[in-house]
């Protein structure tokens, strides 16, 4: 069974905004950490380092979105690990960090950003078509492929 362009549109789409919102974060990070820093009502890093890894770490992971916007399903997996993995826990973090005190309210809107990005890539993961095997169904399904024995 072949699959459309159209089929995958959404979870490309779901990668290409992901990716930039990552690198833009990353970027603002990198470049303009205490004014972020400021305009969230935090201070700065210190040191300096810990912004700036996470600037980096997030332009790498931004970049990484382009396999599964170019290639939807042979990169699933990144999809899988960075939207319902990374960013859903990242979510669950801001959250937990802010019921405890230890997190502005500002950073809520870190959390409500990448909870809605891990709820959009997981949609968009589950509702795009599965591949499927030419040599029969995938593997733990139970079944054999017609021809083959046990």
């Amino acid at each position: 069974m072949t699959h459309s362009a159209h089929d995958f549109s959404f979870v490309r789409g779901v990668a290409a905004v992901s990716g930039v919102y990552d690198a833009a974060v990353g970027f603002f990070l990198l470049l303009a950490a205490d004014q972020l820093a400021t305009l969230f009502g935090v201070p700065p890093a210190q040191p300096r380092i810990f912004s700036d890894l996470n600037g980096l770490f997030l332009i790498a992971v931004g970049a990484g979105y382009y396999f599964p916007y170019r290639d939807p399903i042979g990169a699933r997996w990144y999809l899988w690990v960075m939207g319902p993995g990374l960013k859903g826990a990242g979510a669950a973090l801001f959250l937990l960090h802010y019921a405890r005190g230890e997190a502005p309210a500002s950073f809520l809107l870190f959390a409500t950003s990448d909870g809605a990005l891990a709820c959009l890539t997981l949609w968009a993961l589950v509702s795009a078509p599965r591949p499927r095997s030419p040599s029969g169904p995938a593997p733990g399904t139970g079944s054999t492929p017609a021809g083959r024995g046990r």
